[in-house]
């Protein structure tokens, strides 16, 4: 099947699976993070989010950070990055070797506030010296806005406020955008208005979109921003994760459901569909319960059942 001429030739993933998806999982150890790791460096994905600096009191689950970023077989086809919430993350982050670094903030200052106990202009006068240190060390930033469509404390969050978190930290000298739905609240229609806005705010920047499947609408949300020409997203083998405000409900849209999905649209991801899967079933072995991931369960549209 040939291209559609709306949507780009190509999309960009990072696998964020290590990170995102374990650290909503019951902790799992070192080794089998690593193992994880490993099995995603050889799918074809080209950027993987391997782990995140955060207080361990936090987020028992990516206490070991640093250890399991040293027992990783690095793939030079792979850009790896970490996730830091701060300044001493992000110093944790360089002084571990990391030259790519995601740094969080929301949009809602309610949510700011209950993920890092300040608010969101407060974490943005902090993401400027962290950007101005990353750089010093050689080391890109991308920001990621959370709760950029809507908060759990506070329900919708107005584009305006979005633009602004984003323009702030890009002014600081980020060097790319994403945008986090960070309980899934995002549909079709409010992804045309926050991307159109961006789009009209800041049409250079390199935006990157983190959908959550919560309500079921994650892939529909990629589809609406391919017709954009958004190509850079953000997925998590298996589905991994969860949402902590929605007990129960799936998180993260899974890897494998997307590059299906886009593949067969005729848009190229660089990504094994089948090594994928194998990647999602032993991310499934490892946490130890069934993931939600459709395409892990049915195989490939392409699939058939031998006599």
């Amino acid at each position: 099947m040939g291209i559609s001429p709306d949507l780009p030739e190509r999309v960009s993933l990072r696998e964020v699976g290590p990170r995102d998806g374990l650290q909503n999982e019951a902790p799992v150890p070192t080794a089998a993070k690593v193992e994880l790791i490993d099995a995603l460096s050889g799918t074809g994905v080209g950027r993987i989010e391997a782990v995140s600096f955060v207080s361990p009191r936090a987020i028992p689950q990516m206490a070991d950070a640093e250890q399991v970023w040293a027992a990783v077989r690095r793939d030079d086809r792979v850009r790896y990055s970490a996730l830091v919430p701060n300044l001493r993350g992000a110093q944790r982050a360089l002084a571990a070797g990391f030259t790519e670094l995601e740094v969080v903030v929301s949009a809602s200052d309610t949510h700011n506030r209950a993920n890092v106990n300040r608010s969101t202009g407060q974490s943005l006068d902090e993401i400027a010296e962290l950007v101005e240190q990353a750089h010093a060390s050689g080391a890109r930033v991308t920001a990621v806005v959370a709760t950029a469509w809507g908060c759990p404390y506070e329900g919708d969050v107005p584009v305006e406020r979005v633009l602004w978190a984003a323009g702030r930290a890009l002014a600081d000298g980020a060097d790319a955008l994403s945008y986090g739905d960070t309980t899934g609240m995002a549909t079709p229609s409010r992804v045309q208005a926050l991307v159109g806005a961006t789009r009209s705010a800041y049409p250079d920047v390199a935006l990157n979109l983190h959908f959550h499947n919560t309500r079921g609408t994650g892939l529909a949300n990629v589809l609406a921003a391919l017709q954009l020409g958004v190509a850079d997203f953000d997925a998590s083998v298996g589905g991994l994760g969860g949402c902590p405000y929605a007990p129960g409900a799936s998180g993260n849209i899974a890897t494998e459901e997307l590059v299906h999905m886009v593949e067969d649209m005729g848009v190229a991801t660089g990504v094994d569909l089948e090594a994928m899967i194998e990647a999602a079933a032993r991310a499934e072995r490892l946490v130890g319960r069934t993931l939600p991931s459709q395409v892990l369960r049915a195989g490939p549209r392409t699939r058939t059942i031998l006599p």
